[in-house]
């Protein structure tokens, strides 16, 4: 692990004083270094994951033989958030393929389904075991499966803490089933069965990322922690704003991981560090850069795989401590499902009410509390960092991250970009529970693709389009600016959609 950067001649002696102490007590799990009552107390065991994670490798082994005795050749992980992003990383990492369905998006998930489904395994992970996405993913596989004449119970594989109510379906039901640690949070995870098993099934030595988690966890306590280093670093450097980039790196999508981690644990309390994914060191706009490779940043903090996960697993603990927020609570991502829940109800009870566009041309429908007709209106509202949310296709789609970096160098402010739902499960929770300074563009479509939902009186379109306008309503009831736009034509509204940004 090595880290450098021309920042670190500007870091406050005194803070890293204090978190040389606080490191000696994170090593201890000690759950009062966040204040009482908080979450810590049944969330640290994530502190002894590369040592103790190696009880999962006779699991893993025995798991993976069954698979390849069964010609299972082909992994697809149901998840959301922590559940997803690391294995996504990993397996990235050590270039394996892994198929991951983490949006309600229809025809997002019906790009992902193989054609036949006879060499297919099929992780479905899901801490609390109630996460609706997840849940509904499970319920599409287990109908498509028996429609090829195929039992489930050969082709799913549950991850789930203990005790779950999917546990005790799943174990009833005669799944196989691998339980997570119960004390350790989602995002801090990717060491534990959320991020192994799916990454184990695609063919990656997990004893090695171990290896590495483990040697550097041992010199988190020194003097020269670099985890302390960069928490000081995150707190006294910035007071917002951290850019990330895998310009350079080896670890394609390691940002993402970052920046959820560090988005949902700090932001609350109206205080945080907002993330920002960017392409390279130039587009940094504010706040401190950094990257895991040699290039133009404050910082480069360069490891490998399993010496970055539990590195920023420790500095995000840290910060948290600093910034005087629980590290591993997420109220306002669960703010979120509860509005979403009460959209779905107005589904199925037939009393739900399409709202009425603002402004509406061929191509889109503008919706804004805000009397904005277009988007280039909205971005002139006052306003610290932008939020793109776009809940659309990433199979087909991706095109739309290009109008992070265009509205960025547009109008000289950073800006963020997330895929719906999968963002809920992360920077959700600081859009609403941190600085409440955004301003937010939520981009949906109209599915071309109708994919029920086995066993509910709503489909996946109706999911995503309630997981948005529950988003929304979440933002607007803190007064924060909002404005959805619906493409009708995707192609041609995204096409004028940059032709619009490129001439503001």
């Amino acid at each position: 692990m090595k880290i450098s950067g021309k920042s670190l001649d500007k870091i406050n002696s005194k803070i890293l004083e204090e978190l040389r102490v606080i490191s000696k007590r994170v090593a201890i799990k000690d759950p009062t270094i966040w204040g009482e009552n908080t979450q810590a107390a049944f969330r640290l065991n994530w502190v002894d994951l590369p040592k103790n994670s190696r009880e999962l490798l006779p699991q893993l082994d025995a798991l993976s033989a069954w698979a390849r005795s069964r010609n299972l050749s082909k992994v697809i992980l149901c998840g959301m958030g922590g559940s997803s992003l690391a294995p996504q990383v990993i397996t990235a990492a050590y270039k394996k393929k892994l198929t991951i369905i983490d949006s309600t998006n229809p025809d997002q998930i019906q790009a992902c389904i193989p054609k036949k489904l006879s060499d297919v395994i099929i992780v479905v992970g899901s801490k609390s075991g109630t996460t609706i996405e997840t849940i509904s993913h499970l319920q599409l596989f287990e109908k498509l499966l028996k429609q090829e004449g195929l039992n489930p119970i050969d082709h799913i594989v549950i991850v789930t803490d203990p005790g779950t109510a999917l546990d005790k379906s799943s174990r009833g039901q005669g799944y196989k089933v691998v339980n997570a640690d119960s004390n350790v949070g989602g995002r801090f995870s990717a060491l534990a069965a959320f991020g192994l098993v799916p990454a184990a099934l695609a063919g990656v030595d997990i004893s090695i990322m171990l290896d590495d988690a483990e040697a550097l966890s041992m010199k988190l306590t020194a003097d020269d922690s670099p985890a302390v280093v960069i928490a000081a670093l995150l707190f006294d450097g910035t007071k917002q704003i951290v850019n990330f980039s895998d310009y350079q790196s080896s670890i394609p999508g390691l940002s993402d991981w970052v920046e959820q981690l560090i988005a949902e644990s700090t932001g609350k309390n109206k205080q945080g560090r907002l993330p920002v994914v960017i392409e390279h060191p130039d587009n940094a706009i504010a706040g401190l850069s950094i990257g895991f490779a040699n290039g133009d940043f404050d910082l480069v903090v360069e490891g490998t795989l399993g010496e970055q996960f539990i590195l920023w697993e420790w500095t995000t603990a840290l910060l948290c401590y600093l910034l005087k927020v629980d590290p591993f609570d997420q109220p306002n991502v669960i703010e979120a499902k509860e509005r979403t829940e009460g959209i779905l109800s107005s589904v199925k009870d037939g009393s739900f009410v399409q709202p009425t566009p603002s402004y509406e041309d061929k191509d889109t429908s503008t919706y804004s509390d805000d009397s904005c007709k277009n988007l280039l209106e909205f971005l002139k509202i006052d306003s610290q960092y932008i939020a793109i949310m776009a809940y659309l296709n990433k199979e087909d789609d991706e095109q739309i991250i290009r109008l992070r970096k265009l509205i960025a160098n547009k109008v000289k402010k950073p800006v963020t970009f997330g895929w719906g739902p999968r963002f809920l499960h992360s920077t959700g929770q600081i859009h609403k529970g941190g600085q409440l300074n955004g301003s937010f563009i939520q981009i949906t479509s109209t599915p071309l693709t109708t994919l029920e939902i086995p066993g509910q009186s709503f489909d996946f379109g109706d999911l995503i389009l309630a997981q948005a306008l529950g988003d929304g309503l979440a933002l607007k009831e803190r007064n924060l600016p909002v404005i959805r736009i619906h493409l009708k034509d995707r192609q041609k509204a995204f096409e004028k959609l940059l032709k619009d940004i490129e001439s503001f």
